[in-house]
C-alpha cells in the first residue's frame, strides 16, 4: 500500500512531491525546514530550528499512525557544521532512548539564508504496529 502525505505547500505539484510517503509499515519524510504557519523560519539558531522541526516531524509521524519511537533513521543537513553540536543536543534530547541511525551532514546553504537546518527521517512499525 502507498499512501501520501502533503504539507499543503504549492511546491509539492510544481517540484512532484509529497511531504511524506507511506509505503506498507514504513514512512519516508521529505526533508523539513523550520518554516512555520507564516512560510518564515522558526528560531534564529540551530538549537531552536531542530527543536522547532522535531516538532513538526513528531506532527507528521502522528497523522500517518507513527510514533517518535518508529523512527529508524534521521538525516541532518546543517549550513554551520561548527555549530553541529546544537543540533545533536536537541536530537539527542527527542531520540535519546529511541536512538535511530543518524546521518549529520555540513551543506551550503539554502535557498532561504536563516535556515539553518533541514532533518529528514524514515520510519517503520513492527507487523503488529
Amino acid at each position: 500500500m502507498r499512501q501520501l502525505y502533503s504539507s499543503g505547500s504549492s511546491y509539492e505539484q510544481t517540484l512532484g512531491y509529497s511531504r511524506a510517503v507511506r509505503v506498507d509499515d514504513t514512512l519516508y519524510v521529505s526533508a523539513t525546514a523550520a518554516g512555520g504557519p507564516d512560510g518564515r523560519i522558526v528560531g534564529n539558531n540551530l538549537y531552536a530550528q531542530t527543536r522547532y522541526i522535531l516538532q513538526k516531524l513528531e506532527a507528521v509521524l502522528t497523522e500517518a499512525g507513527f510514533a517518535l519511537a518508529d523512527v529508524v533513521q534521521s538525516r541532518l543537513y546543517v549550513t554551520d557544521i561548527a555549530q553541529w553540536r546544537e543540533a545533536g543536543r536537541a536530537h539527542g534530547e527527542v531520540f535519546g532512548d529511541i536512538r535511530p541511525a543518524l546521518t549529520l551532514l555540513h551543506v551550503l546553504p539554502f535557498v532561504d539564508p536563516e535556515m539553518l537546518i533541514e532533518i529528514e527521517i524514515t520510519a517503520r512499525r513492527s507487523a503488529a504496529g
